[in-house]
């Protein structure tokens, strides 16, 4: 089965998730996905932003010339709903001038400490708007909230990425344990941050929604002059892509984590939507696809730009913070995090 982009705007081109097993082929100038001998489903290409593929897909290489004749990615999830790796066609935008840059400032150490601790703040400041939203309806937030903004005033003092990230990882935790609180629901209990296999529901959600998170962010940064290769807070090492990673950091809460409990809170998510894998717990095929839906209409969703003074998508969000990473790299304006002003 396939769903595609139902909550995007008009003209607006879809992404489409395949659940099914089956073969992606060309047929002249478009695609078609079969799923057997009888039955098929044509993919219109112009239509298409990108392909999350989230069950067994055959492709060869005329699909895949097409695919980067259209400058569409690819990304596979396996049967877990873990992300594999992406078809990243060669870059159309690509800049030497901007690798350039982006290379010095991750080889000089307080430029890439920079970075690093403003990817730190950014997600840790919209962790705390989501406590602080709870807080509001009386889920009594406050240690959780304090913790956390003293965690961000000691993040200052670090001057090693190490160190930073170590700060992260507490950050991460204590927000995390606040979810208890939020949901108030014995069958979606955190317990602590587990991860392939996720131990628990809660766990096997926030590992599939940040693992589509890395791939939309992927996806944004393919339409810019920016390369993914390069990160500042994850390192820049043998992995193919670092900077989606780390710019995800700043929407993980503010779109994957708002999907979460509103899944869980509204009762979308249950537990039939689960089954037991690889020795924990994942989504079976009706979570995700549920989830998914949740994930639409939050990418979908627009907020009024308090700078750009006009509504602008979830989705588009992540495209403006790119390129407010290069103007930062060019020495145009030093780069400041997306923090939820709502």
């Amino acid at each position: 089965m396939l769903i595609s982009n139902f909550a995007g705007a008009k003209g607006m081109k879809e992404t489409i998730y395949i659940f099914s097993s089956g073969k992606l082929k060309r047929r002249d100038n478009s695609l078609v996905f079969e799923m057997g001998e009888e039955e098929k489903r044509f993919l219109p290409i112009e239509n298409i932003k990108e392909i999350i593929a989230l069950g067994e897909v055959d492709i060869n290489t005329k699909a895949l010339n097409l695919l980067a004749q259209k400058e569409i990615i690819l990304h596979y999830f396996n049967y877990y709903g873990y992300y594999t790796g992406s078809f990243y066609p060669r870059e159309h935008y690509n800049s030497g001038y901007m690798i350039l840059k982006q290379a010095e400032h991750y080889l000089n150490e307080s430029d890439r400490l920079f970075l690093a601790k403003k990817f730190i703040e950014g997600a840790a400041k919209n962790s705390l708007k989501n406590l602080k939203y709870y807080n509001r309806r009386g889920k009594n937030l406050d240690s959780f909230i304090n913790e956390i903004e003293r965690l961000l005033t000691e993040l200052t003092d670090y001057e090693d990425v190490q160190q930073a990230m170590a700060i992260e990882g507490q950050i991460k935790q204590t927000y995390y344990q606040a979810f208890d609180y939020i949901l108030s629901n014995e069958e979606f209990g955190f317990e602590k941050r587990s991860k392939r296999p996720p131990e628990n529901k809660l766990n096997a959600l926030i590992s599939f929604a940040n693992s589509l998170i890395y791939t939309y962010c992927l996806s944004e940064i393919y339409q810019t002059h920016l390369d993914p290769r390069i990160g500042y807070l994850h390192t820049t090492n043998f992995r193919r892509f670092t900077l989606n990673l780390d710019v995800a950091e700043i929407f993980k809460p503010v779109i994957g984590d708002r999907a979460i409990l509103s899944a869980i809170n509204k009762k979308i998510i249950r537990e039939k939507d689960f089954e037991s894998g690889l020795g924990g717990i994942i989504l079976n095929e009706s979570g995700k696809k549920k989830f998914l839906e949740l994930m639409e209409e939050r990418l979908a969703q627009t907020i009024k730009h308090s700078k750009l003074k006009r509504k602008v998508s979830y989705r588009r969000l992540i495209r403006i913070e790119l390129y407010k990473l290069e103007k930062h790299f060019i020495g145009e304006e030093e780069y400041e995090p997306f923090v939820m002003d709502w």
